[in-house]
């Protein structure tokens, strides 16, 4: 009698102790659930931009003109404002960054004039040139460091001497040539970027004249641009 009534007591306590253990898992947790974790976005540079440009451009070519009277006479050097737009396309892939970039710029940097004798004439310093470069360079984050090259055209500005036969004269055709250059870019935001951009420019142009014994013995376009843009970025 004595072991049953143990035994019954041993279920009765067992019986308790499931159920309870059961209602407690039906209560509500006193455990708020873990904040969910939203990662930022990761800046990338892929992806097609377009924007301006604005900068300072330099003439440091030669001009030479053969006349019978002088002799062989150096043209002068002159520089000014440079403006336009640009856009391309980036890739990255770790932290390289590769791409294209082609832009048209007004120039004023010809102003190729030449002395003869006492007298000054003035060269042409409107013009333009365009470029169509490759760009390679290593992002850290949010900014990029590259170099750029490619081809280079235009018509920065003609000579313009004074020739008992020819009078005034200019040359005004698009050339083509090379450029090479780097810069810095800074993403400000995801979509706007800065940069800050160097180029050297060399066109192959041509003689103006060959006439009577009268040449233009050489009329280089060579010269430096430095200048800042503003890119925006499409994702």
């Amino acid at each position: 009698m004595r072991h049953s009534a143990l035994g019954l007591l041993a279920a009765t306590a067992a019986l308790a102790i499931t159920a309870s253990t059961a209602h407690a898992a039906d209560l509500p947790s006193r455990y708020s659930p873990a904040p969910a974790y939203n990662a930022l976005p990761v800046f990338t540079w892929t992806g097609f931009y377009a924007g301006l440009n604005a900068g300072y451009g330099w003439n440091v070519g030669d001009s030479r003109f053969y006349d019978p009277a002088f002799g062989t006479v150096r043209g002068s050097r002159g520089g000014g404002f440079v403006g336009g737009a640009q856009a391309g396309y980036n890739y990255q892939f770790g932290m390289f960054v590769a791409g294209v970039e082609t832009d048209l710029q007004y120039a004023a940097v010809g102003n190729k004039g030449a002395s003869y004798g006492t007298t000054y004439y003035d060269g042409d310093s409107d013009g333009f040139f365009g470029t169509i470069r490759a760009r390679a360079g290593v992002a850290f984050d949010r900014a990029l460091v590259y170099g750029t090259g490619g081809f280079a055209y235009g018509d920065i500005g003609g000579n313009r001497g004074y020739d008992p036969v020819l009078g005034h004269h200019t040359g005004d055709e698009v050339n083509w040539g090379w450029t090479l250059g780097g810069g810095v870019e800074y993403a400000i935001t995801n979509n706007f970027t800065a940069k800050v951009e160097g180029l050297y420019v060399d066109l192959d142009t041509k003689d103006n004249y060959v006439l009577g014994g009268r040449v233009n013995v050489n009329r280089d376009a060579e010269f430096g641009v430095i200048r800042a843009g503003l890119n925006y970025k499409f994702n």
